[in-house]
Order: structure tokens, then sequence, then C-alpha cells
């Protein structure tokens, strides 16, 4: 299938068109990655996975670009994981490490982009699908959601969704997901922390867009600086946090945006961000 991927509704980009399982489209600030595959329940196959890392750090150091979502084509599933097609016994090691060599690439592009990325999950997301949105940094699912890490149900323990989602829920929750392969409702999700919000299906694009606009309305520039910092004090101990980020607001303070924030305050008006570093 043909993705388009808009700029702003301003241009259309032809180069795109080597992409057969993502469509993509940018309006005020906002880009859409929607996984669509459904014959294979968008598994995360190697194309798959190429498609979505295109799509997600293609120009981005493109001041208009403010959030990215990653959704998938309306099914009963998100994502259903890697294709086990792709890791069969006959593929051989080197195929196998390619495949998960590309999905660490994918989900360390995700953290590094400048921008936040958010999850929109209707349906199940299982295994790498799972960990593709514990990797996201927020996530919004609908009451119909369901996540799993099912692996050793087919003698492949989930240990690379494992590092996802044992940093967004706690570690008996993320045991229990790994070791049962049985799947946590959205509720489930929601109390543990591996979602943000759980709506109902027909409020889930406007939760959304409610999210996205408020990101949209900070500076680009401010948030950069800031979700950089937030994944790197998750390593620290934390005395060594406290310094860091205090070093970190000194920075932030020094920029254009963080000097007009300030400003704008006191004199009690809407502040200008110019989104310059």
């Amino acid at each position: 299938m043909l993705r388009i991927c808009l700029s702003n509704f301003r241009n259309v980009s032809t180069s795109s068109a080597r992409s057969k399982f993502t469509q993509c489209s940018e309006h005020d600030g906002i880009r859409n990655i929607v996984l669509n595959n459904p014959k294979t329940r968008n598994s995360l196959s190697l194309e798959m996975m190429s498609d979505i890392l295109g799509d997600l750090t293609r120009n981005l150091q493109d001041k208009s670009l403010r959030v990215i979502v990653l959704s998938s084509v309306e099914s009963p599933v998100f994502s259903a994981g890697h294709n086990l097609k792709e890791l069969t016994p006959e593929k051989g090691k080197s195929a196998h490490r390619e495949v998960f060599q590309l999905a660490n690439k994918l989900m360390m592009s995700m953290i590094e982009a400048p921008v936040p990325v958010i999850g929109k999950v209707d349906g199940l997301a299982a295994a790498a699908g799972c960990q593709l949105i514990a990797n996201c940094d927020l996530a919004i699912c609908s009451t119909r959601s369901s996540f799993s890490t099912p692996g050793a149900n087919f003698g492949i323990f989930c240990s690379t969704p494992g590092v996802a989602v044992v940093r967004k829920v706690s570690r008996m929750k993320a045991a229990q997901m790994l070791f049962t392969g049985l799947p946590i409702s959205a509720q489930e999700a929601l109390t543990c922390g591996l979602v943000n919000g759980v709506v109902p299906p027909e409020e889930l694009d406007g939760e959304i867009e409610k999210i996205c606009q408020a990101i949209c309305s900070k500076s680009r520039a401010v948030i950069e600086l800031g979700k950089k910092f937030f994944y790197q004090q998750i390593e620290m101990g934390t005395k060594e946090a406290f310094e860091a980020a205090g070093e970190i607001m000194v920075k932030n303070l020094s920029q254009p945006d963080g000097q007009e924030g300030v400003k704008s305050f006191v004199e009690k008006r809407k502040p200008s961000w110019s989104h310059e570093k």
C-alpha cells in the first residue's frame, strides 16, 4: 500500500512509496504512524519494523514536528509481535539476530526521538507489540484492549519485551505477564502503569487529540531537553540524578524559551515560543 506522508498538508512526499505496511500522515505538528497489515495481525516483521523506523526517524529536526502517535488500523489486534515465520529454525542465527537487532534499533529510536511518542491501542498488544507500547513515552488504550507477553507458550521467552515492560510496571506484574503468558486487561494495564489512560473506543481519538494538543502548546526545545534527561536520570542513583537535574534546570533557564517562559509568567501573558535550543 502506498504511504502518504504530509507535512502540515503542504507537501506530499513520494519518497515514502516504498512502505507496504504503514500509513503515515502529518498535520499541525502531529505525525500519525499507523500499522497497516491486518492479515498478519500487524506482526512486526522486518519490513514492518523498517517501515515504522523510517516513519519515526524522518525529518526529526523539523521544528514543526511536535509529537508522534503510533496506532494500528481498526482491528482486534494492535500487533501480535514478531512474525514467527522469520524465527523458524531454518532461518538460522544470523537471520534471527537481524530481527532482534532491528527491533532494538526501533525501540531505541523511540526513546531518542526529540518529541514524545504516544501509543494508541484499540485491541490486543502481544509480545513485541506489547514491547512497542511499553516503550512509548505515553500510551492510551480503549476498554477493549489487552496486553500480553505469551512467548513462553511457543517456546520463546519474551526477553526483549520484558526489558520494556519491567521498566514500566512492577517487577511482580512483569514476572506474572512473562511467566504465565496470560493477558492483562486494559484496566489492569492502567493500574500497573503500562498505560496512562483507558477510555471507551469511541473516545480514544478525542483523548489522544487532547494529549497531543497539550504537548503542542509547549516549547519543542524544552520538551526535547526534558525528555532526553528523563531517560538519562532513570539509570542514575538518586544523588547523582538530583545533581545532574540541577544542571539541566540551569541549562533550561539559559535557553530562549526558558527565558521567555519565566518572563511571560511574570508579565502575566501567554508565552511566545521560538522552539530554539
